[in-house]
Order: C-alpha cells, then sequence, then structure tokens
C-alpha cells in the first residue's frame, strides 16, 4: 500500500500545470527541441505547441524561447521566468512528497509483531 498525489497549480479556472506539463517542460530543455520533445511523449508537435500557448497565455510571461542560429544552439530553451517557474514547482511537489510520505506513514503505520521474550535463568 502506498499514497498516490495528484497536485496541480492553477492559473484562473480552467488551465492546471502539473506533472505533465513539468515534464515537456524539462524535455525542451533537455533536448532543445519542442518536435523532440513532443515526440518523446508521443504528442503531434501541434497539440505540444497549443500546451505552451495556452500555458504562456494563462501564466502571463514566457516559459520557452527559440534559439536561432542553425548549429548545435539552435532550437527551442526555456527562459529564465520559465525555469524559475519549473525549479519552484518541482521545490513546492518534492515538500508535498514528504508532507504525504510522513502523514501516510503516520496514518497507516503497520504494528510490528511482538517476538517472543526468552526467559533467562
Amino acid at each position: 500500500m502506498k499514497p498516490k498525489l495528484k497536485v496541480w497549480v492553477t492559473f484562473g479556472e480552467d488551465l492546471k500545470f502539473g506533472d505533465g506539463r513539468a515534464r515537456l517542460l524539462e524535455a525542451i530543455e533537455e533536448r532543445g527541441s519542442l518536435k523532440q520533445a513532443a515526440k518523446a511523449f508521443e504528442m503531434s508537435y501541434r497539440n505540444a505547441w497549443g500546451y505552451l500557448r495556452e500555458l504562456e497565455h494563462a501564466a502571463g510571461f514566457k516559459f520557452v524561447e527559440r534559439a536561432a542560429g542553425g548549429g548545435p544552439e539552435s532550437g527551442m530553451r526555456l527562459t529564465e521566468p520559465g525555469k524559475r517557474f519549473l525549479a519552484r514547482y518541482r521545490t513546492f511537489r518534492s515538500a508535498l512528497e514528504e508532507s504525504m510520505t510522513r502523514h501516510f506513514e503516520q496514518s497507516f503505520k503497520q504494528p510490528r509483531a511482538t517476538r517472543p521474550t526468552r526467559s533467562t535463568r
């Protein structure tokens, strides 16, 4: 038995930012490409781009920027505000996980089987 926690940060009433969008942003940063990040999640480029547009519109800042140049530095990367937001989300999420684990263990602690004591003479 183990606990599971689903967490979202909401922007307004409709847009939720959770682990899925966080993983997409991390994949963009790791791969340097929205196309490659979308492919890793078996998403269409169009769907991934729609996620980003919705997120940026709701949040009021850019999460990603194009890196021009045509060489190894070209593609897409997270903006500084995007990196900060993602880091804060991960810190927040980690703290919730730790708290959830601690409270779960306290609430569902299994009593230890008592061992028979040996008598000494």
